[in-house]
C-alpha cells in the first residue's frame, strides 16, 4: 500500500506541541474543530503535511468538494487530514491538524499519524473533543480530560474524565501516542444536548482558554470572546421563545442546585 502521509515540507522543529481536532463524532457543535481552526489563524500556520483520506474515509459519507476557479476550470478538493505549522510569539513551534474522523483502518491512520509526529518532532499532542450533556447552557462551559501527566489537568483547573463506554479517534490516538511514549493532554467541552446550532463557539472559547492556559500560548481571544458572547444571547432568546424548552432548562437548573 503506497505511504498515506505526505510531507509538503520538512521543517526543523524541537520538542513541538501538535493541536488536532477531527470533525465528526468527537465534534458536538463544531466546537473542538472550531478551536483548531481558530488557533490555526491566530499562529498564521502554513501548509505541513496532509494523510491521504483514500484508504479511511468512505467518500459517500464524507464527499470530495468540487470548486469552480476564475477561469472556468473545475478542480476537485479530496477529503484529508492537514496538518499546519507556525509559531506563538515567535517562540513556541505548533503543528495544527484538522481532519474527519476515520471511517475505517484506525490501526493503520494512527500509525501514519505516528509517523508524521516522528518526522516533525512532535513531543506533546493536545488533541481537542467536544460532546452534548444534560448541561445548562448559560453556564460557563465545563472541560474535562485526560493527561499522561495529571498534574497537567490540575494546573489549568481541568477535571478528569471518568467516562467509561464507546471511543472515537481522539481516545485510540490518544492512547496510541502515549504508548509511543509522546505526552498526551485531552481536552473535552460539554455541550446542552438540546442545543443543536453549529459551529458552537462558547465551546470553542472553553477549549481555546484551557489550550492557552495548559501549553502556554499567548493568543487574543477577544475574537472569539465576541462570537461566544452573541451566541449567547441567541440561544437565550430561542430558549426564552420556547415554552417547552424554558421549562426544560428550568427543571436542569434545579438538579443542579439540589447537587
Amino acid at each position: 500500500m503506497r505511504d498515506p502521509l505526505k510531507l509538503h515540507v520538512e521543517p526543523t522543529l524541537e520538542s513541538a506541541t501538535l493541536v488536532a481536532a477531527f470533525e465528526g463524532w468527537n465534534d458536538a457543535g463544531e466546537a473542538a474543530s472550531s478551536a483548531a481552526h481558530y488557533v490555526r489563524e491566530a499562529i498564521r500556520a502554513v501548509p505541513l503535511a496532509e494523510i491521504d483520506g483514500e484508504d479511511f474515509l468512505d467518500f459517500t459519507v464524507r464527499r470530495p468538494m468540487v470548486y469552480s476557479a476564475d477561469d472556468g476550470s473545475r478542480a476537485i478538493e479530496w477529503p484529508a487530514t492537514r496538518f499546519t505549522y507556525g509559531r506563538s510569539d515567535g517562540a513556541r513551534e505548533l503543528v495544527v491538524a484538522i481532519g474527519a474522523e476515520p471511517h475505517l483502518r484506525w490501526r493503520a491512520y494512527c500509525d501514519a499519524f505516528v509517523a508524521l509526529c516522528r518526522r516533525v518532532s512532535v513531543r506533546r499532542v493536545v488533541l481537542l473533543g467536544a460532546y452534548v450533556a444534560d448541561v445548562v447552557y448559560s453556564r460557563p462551559v465545563d472541560v474535562t480530560g485526560f493527561a499522561t501527566e495529571p498534574t497537567r489537568l490540575r494546573e489549568i483547573g481541568v477535571s478528569p474524565s471518568h467516562y467509561e463506554g464507546p471511543t472515537g479517534i481522539v481516545g485510540v490516538l490518544g492512547e496510541r501516542l502515549r504508548e509511543e511514549g509522546c505526552e498526551v493532554i485531552s481536552l473535552w467541552a460539554g455541550l446542552p444536548h438540546y442545543i443543536s446550532v453549529s459551529p458552537n463557539p462558547r465551546g470553542s472559547l472553553a477549549l481555546v482558554q484551557k489550550l492557552v492556559a495548559g501549553l502556554p500560548l499567548s493568543i487574543d481571544e477577544e475574537p472569539l470572546r465576541s462570537e461566544a458572547a452573541a451566541f449567547e444571547q441567541r440561544i437565550s432568546s430561542i430558549v426564552s421563545s420556547d415554552p417547552e424548552l424554558s421549562e426544560y432548562v428550568r427543571q436542569l437548573k434545579r438538579r443542579e442546585f439540589a447537587q
